[in-house]
């Protein structure tokens, strides 16, 4: 059975309502004052709360704004009882969080009538809810998932890699891998699918399976140039007026013997190398080559580079949402912001991501992401 409350401090009133609702079929409960009223509504979840506006201690405005911040109450309807009728006070109860208004003296079919809207928008708000609740499980089973597939941490003679990937409240499009081509060579790429959701999660499941496959033996993958130009020429990635998706890469193979790194992006941020030298100063180096992102031209071309490495030094492979965090309402912070972070981390002993995570949460000031993080670290020995 439906649960009303009825919260009014005037006797006579209180049993008026509860007469005539009770009279139709709905379980009412009853409370005296306001914070006798919030207590209830926190026991018994009503459907709909009828509220008289002047009380003492705790008015209705007040006990109407408390339960609009209650999560457990954000589908209850809520009707204040008020002799007020102007412009400014229903502004005032509006803006308190009220859902409609009753007016003294009570009419008894404006009073059934105004609970069954309120019923009406409490069912489909709570139906909303409940949808909306299912699809947010399915989305964090989805990201467990992505999470299940992605690569640990290695630990190898010539290098170390570490991982971490964190998806934010919707599941995005990151993903990243690596594997040995033969004893000596090691691939490892990370990904970006722009947009969120399953649209964007799909197409990034699909580049980890088929690059973990080695799908189609006539791709060098000891070429990454040859790898990006086979993804972009995969029908699958193609933009189209029906899908808009596309996804930047950074793919690199690293000899262990020869201590060369290869490498070739496609509109992904740079991987960044670093190497301390002498008097505690980093070498600086952005490993990045022309390429549009995969998908978005057919016809697009992709360059690779080799570099030397001199070890030990450390490269970094990341998604852009470890850096486009909101600053402030019309400012985002940028990759300057978080070398600055990421170089003050190369500095500490015993590196772990988790403490180059804290060290952003600390100068962010956000523990939440507004995008999908992910980043790889890959230590050269």
């Amino acid at each position: 059975m439906v649960q009303i409350l009825i919260v009014d401090d005037d006797f006579a009133i209180q049993r008026l309502l509860q007469r005539i609702l009770t009279g139709s079929g709905y379980s009412v409960s009853v409370a005296s004052n306001g914070e006798e009223g919030l207590a209830k509504a926190k026991e018994i979840c009503p459907a709909l709360i009828i509220c008289d506006w002047l009380m003492p201690n705790l008015s209705g405005l007040e006990v109407c704004s408390q339960i609009k911040k209650l999560p457990q109450l954000s589908t209850t309807f809520f009707i204040l009882l008020t002799s007020l009728a102007s412009i400014e006070d229903r502004v005032a109860g509006l803006d308190a969080g009220a859902d409609d208004f009753l007016f003294k003296p009570v009419q008894v079919a404006e009073l059934l009538a105004r609970v069954r809207a309120g019923l009406r928008l409490h069912d489909l708000s709570q139906a909303l809810k409940e949808k909306t609740e299912l699809l947010e499980a399915e989305l964090r089973e989805a990201a467990e998932y992505i999470r299940s597939i992605l690569p640990q941490s290695l630990v190898h003679k010539a290098l170390s890699i570490d991982v971490r990937f964190i998806p934010s409240r919707q599941l995005g499009g990151d993903g990243f891998d690596y594997f040995w081509l033969d004893e000596e060579n090691i691939a490892f790429y990370l990904l970006d699918v722009a947009g969120h959701g399953f649209k964007a999660a799909v197409p990034s499941i699909y580049v980890i399976d088929s690059l973990r496959k080695r799908q189609g033996d006539q791709v060098n993958y000891y070429s990454p140039q040859a790898v990006l130009h086979e993804l972009n020429q995969n029908q699958v990635f193609q933009m189209t007026a029906r899908n808009n998706s596309y996804f930047t890469i950074w793919y690199g193979v690293y000899n262990c013997r020869t201590q060369k790194l290869t490498y070739s992006s496609a509109g992904h941020p740079p991987g960044i190398l670093l190497r301390t030298i002498e008097d505690g100063q980093i070498e600086e180096m952005r490993l990045k080559t022309n390429g549009f992102p995969i998908g978005m031209f057919l016809d697009s071309e992709y360059y690779e580079e080799i570099i030397p490495i001199s070890t030990p030094a450390s490269l970094y492979i990341f998604s852009d949402g470890i850096y486009e965090v909101e600053k402030d309402s019309h400012n985002f912070f940028c990759l300057e912001d978080f070398l600055a972070v990421l170089k003050k981390y190369h500095l500490m002993p015993a590196e772990n991501l988790d403490k180059l995570l804290l060290l952003l949460n600390q100068f962010y000031q956000k523990a939440i992401f507004e995008d999908d993080l992910s980043i790889i670290e890959i230590n050269f020995h």
